[in-house]
């Protein structure tokens, strides 16, 4: 797909790695919608970096645990952009609790924002995208979604949802000319980790992580816009965490 005037709409693109996609999309020659649930002071600096670039963006309060605001994403995207030819669903969050301490609210909660959002958002965009013939759609999952690990059991699993959605939409969606696929971040550095200790960093990069440095947002980006551009890859996951979910010892 060559990006050049295209319509993109980033979900949680006002921070970490969803700033840097919508800015790595706008590099490219895309105009961007940008989606936060507030239009803060980041979020202004985001659009004020694309439209630097000469590219439209749009700024998009919205709650992707509503189904009526991912709906709305999509109206008010193609209203400011003129279309919609890409989604990067990348809104989400952690939700660090062992399964006797995570309430069922806080539950429900992940599934809402981080799949049914998927679904929704989906629903809301396909019918405009398979009358232009093409669409590229790259869903965020994590390595936690590929490998457990203690007291975060509603993430990991939210998590392994989204790469089995990624597939069954892209076979879904392969005779229209849509692609579907997803990458999983290892340990980037956002806000997400920044309650991370310098020990538990220390350990991360000495042990568990290969390349012992960890990945940045710069790194998730490029992949996310590399899958939106490459019109002969869908129903993939890229895994980016420096080979930490690849090691034996």
């Amino acid at each position: 797909m060559n990006l050049e005037g295209k319509a993109v709409l980033v979900t949680g693109g006002t921070k970490g790695i969803g700033a840097a996609t919508a800015l790595e999309f706008a590099k490219n020659g895309a105009d961007v919608a940008i989606l936060g649930r507030y239009d803060d002071d980041e979020a202004k600096k985001v659009k004020a970096a694309i439209e630097k670039l000469d590219r439209t963006c749009v700024m998009i309060v919205a709650d992707m645990g509503k189904p009526e605001d991912a709906t709305r994403a999509v109206g008010e995207t193609i209203k400011g952009l003129g279309g919609i030819d890409v989604i990067i669903h990348n809104a989400g969050g952690g939700f660090p609790a062992g399964i006797l301490e995570v309430t069922p609210e806080e539950w429900y909660r992940a599934f809402d924002v981080h799949v049914h959002a998927a679904f929704f958002l989906c629903r809301a965009a396909l019918p405009h995208m398979k009358k232009k013939g093409e669409g590229a759609i790259v869903m965020m999952s994590s390595v936690a979604g590929i490998q457990a690990g203690p007291g975060s059991i509603t993430y990991g699993v939210v998590k392994g949802a989204i790469p089995q959605f990624t597939r069954s939409l892209a076979r879904e969606l392969g005779d229209f000319n849509i692609r579907v696929n997803c990458v999983a971040p290892g340990i980037i550095r956002t806000r997400f980790h920044e309650k991370m200790t310098p020990e538990a960093k220390k350990h991360n990069i000495d042990n568990r992580i290969p390349l012992h440095r960890e990945g940045t947002a710069q790194d998730v980006a490029e992949t996310v816009v590399f899958l939106a551009k490459n019109d002969f890859i869908t129903g993939e996951l890229v895994v980016i965490d420096g080979g930490m979910t690849m090691r034996i010892g």
